[in-house]
């Protein structure tokens, strides 16, 4: 009995030895890997379209386009990882008819990428509506048609909850409304600890590797995403810091109770999908439409999730008719 109960100590000392190894490691190991730093990044405003401008809304460096006169006001809000860009083939269309507006939300495109910061996060939903409301508040913009695309619709219709004096409709193109806020919960407790804020950079850096295949996956015909489009999407990942904004905003808590509210929503609502949808699934949009009380639903053939870029002369058509109803 003697001998058996060493040999239990000296196995427990052992499996203790490797619990406290282990741990060890976690806690210490992202310390000691290596993070160099960015190279061959450049000032957004080098970046900068001749179209493009800058204003300071809420502290922020925002970079925006503005083009039209006509009524109603639409601002333009992009989903995740795109910018303003993603807007390219409808934007100087709508602005023939309305007064267009588009901005890159922090983290994404030119707009500044602040690494601290006091009060609200920047890369937060909460911090994305109000830049939104504080954009339009600084153009002068005083109520508008919100079109958002993907993450863009959910701050879109967070912002028609928050904030309905300042919206006239909603446009809601492949909205991310079920399924928002972007990583799991425990993704993002472990991107909070100092371990992950450390291996963060490296984390995001690892993006470029998988976009075009994300941004394949988001069009119906895959071909249709060339080496050019993507190069649009790339470019704002040569801008000062915005590897550690792009985990700042993985990191963000990006969480939304929305679904819990649509009710409320007695706006008129316009939800465009493609039939082919492998982000936010095409049923998820259809349902939206028949949870929003006043809202119509066009669901764009052969189309996936941004049917602004790969289907824009429907995208346009659908807009128009629906704008065209408005009192």
């Amino acid at each position: 009995m003697l001998l058996i109960n060493k040999k239990m100590k000296r196995f427990l000392r052992i499996i203790l030895l490797v619990i406290g190894a282990f741990l060890g490691i976690l806690l210490v190991g992202p310390f000691l890997v290596p993070v160099p730093p960015l190279t061959g990044t450049v000032p957004a405003e080098t970046l900068a379209d001749p179209d493009g401008r800058f204003a300071k809304v809420n502290g922020l460096k925002v970079y925006y386009k503005l083009a039209g006169q006509g009524q109603p006001v639409l601002v333009l809000l992009h989903g995740f990882a795109a910018s303003l860009y993603s807007w390219r083939e409808v934007f100087t269309p709508l602005a023939q008819d309305y007064k267009v507006a588009a901005f890159d939300r922090p983290a994404f495109g030119l707009t500044e990428r602040p690494v601290q910061w006091s009060g609200l996060n920047p890369y937060s939903a909460a911090a994305q509506v109000e830049l939104t409301t504080g954009f339009m508040s600084q153009l002068g913009l005083e109520k508008a048609v919100l079109v958002g695309n993907s993450a863009g619709g959910a701050i879109a219709l967070q912002i028609a909850l928050e904030h309905p004096e300042q919206v006239r409709a909603l446009i809601l193109v492949d909205p991310a409304v079920y399924e928002g806020g972007g990583a799991p919960p425990f993704l993002k407790m472990l991107f909070r600890t100092p371990q992950g804020r450390r291996l963060g950079p490296l984390f995001a850096r690892s993006f470029p590797k998988w976009g075009m295949k994300i941004g394949q996956m988001a069009w119906h015909d895959p071909s249709k995403f060339t080496p050019q489009e993507w190069e649009g999407y790339h470019k704002p990942m040569m801008v000062d810091n915005w590897d550690r904004a792009l985990f700042e905003m993985f990191a963000a808590d990006n969480s939304n109770n929305l679904p819990q509210h649509l009710a409320e929503i007695k706006l008129p609502v316009l939800v465009i999908t493609g039939d082919d949808d492998r982000i936010v699934p095409t049923a998820h949009s259809v349902r939206l439409s028949q949870e929003l009380p006043n809202a119509k639903l066009v669901v764009i053939p052969q189309c996936g999730h941004v049917p602004q870029e790969e289907r824009p002369k429907a995208f346009l058509q659908a807009v128009n008719e629906f704008l065209a109803g408005l009192n």
